[in-house]
């Protein structure tokens, strides 16, 4: 069954409409990956992951936009190869994708997010289109579609950072010829990146985080079969999360004239 929104045609769509199809647009970015992956990095994992997700949970139905390929990546500016929205940008072009798959019949849209710095943003524009629109909006991060089946693949460190053990294996596993072999030994970053007072947020660019190369992890550990392992889990993951009726609940009105006051 096909699940990608640009491969349809009109009148299926209306038809997926009509089924109450779950809309999944991943969210992402276009930039910097240290000098041994593309600039796609983010974009590319995201789309391959909403695909696999919507083919697993094909009975709901799903549907799944092409991907959304600019997030706010300004911290990534120092390395080149960077394109990015600010935040006003980025929650107005949200704003008009939630308007047209309410027009084209619409009602339930999941923001799959593959980049750290659209976490926050998705969080408050997710709330945000909710409340205007009166629609379940969810969204979540792919890494946290399975946390402890990506601990179990990775060697070198907890969880996936950037351009590091788990994107570099990801990759490997679903497109091996875009990794710059060559270049994987000159993509360690020196040193370590201090957070500061964990009670604290500020500002910090990836030349700060990941001086040198643009990189945090270690790459040179990197295996098509991690990525596999990892690329699936987090497949399995979304499909059960488009799968849970809970979160597609109809919002509380809350912004309603009169709602003070009324409770449950």
């Amino acid at each position: 069954m096909e699940v990608r929104w640009e491969r349809m045609t009109a009148p299926e769509l209306r038809a997926m409409a009509a089924r109450n199809a779950v809309v999944v647009l991943p969210v992402a970015a276009l930039e910097q990956h240290g000098p041994h992956l593309p600039v796609w990095t983010d974009s590319f994992v995201g789309h391959a992951l909403a695909i696999r997700g919507a083919e697993l949970a094909a009975e709901l139905p799903a549907v799944v936009l092409p991907p959304m390929w600019m997030g706010l990546s300004e911290h990534h500016f120092p390395f080149g190869g960077t394109i990015s929205l600010d935040y006003a940008t980025f929650a107005g072009v949200l704003r008009c994708v939630t308007r047209s798959i309410i027009a084209d019949g619409f009602r339930r849209l999941f923001l799959l997010n593959s980049h750290g710095g659209n976490i926050e943003p998705l969080a408050v524009s997710a709330r945000e289109l909710a409340h205007e629109f009166g629609i379940p909006v969810v969204t979540t991060t792919v890494t946290r579609l399975a946390p402890q089946a990506i601990a179990a693949a990775l060697k070198t460190q907890p969880g996936i950072q950037h351009a590091c053990e788990g994107e570099t294996s990801l990759w490997l596993h679903l497109d091996p010829a875009q990794v710059r072999r060559g270049e994987v030994e000159n993509s360690v970053s020196p040193g370590g990146f201090s957070a500061g007072d964990a009670a604290a947020t500020r500002f910090r660019s990836f030349a700060e985080r990941a001086p040198v190369t643009g990189v945090r992890g270690d790459p040179r550990a990197a295996t098509a079969e991690k990525g596999k392992a990892i690329f699936e889990a987090m497949a399995a993951g979304l499909a059960a999360m488009l799968r849970d009726a809970a979160i597609w609940q109809a919002p509380d009105a809350v912004w309603a004239p009169g709602r003070a006051g009324q409770g449950l």
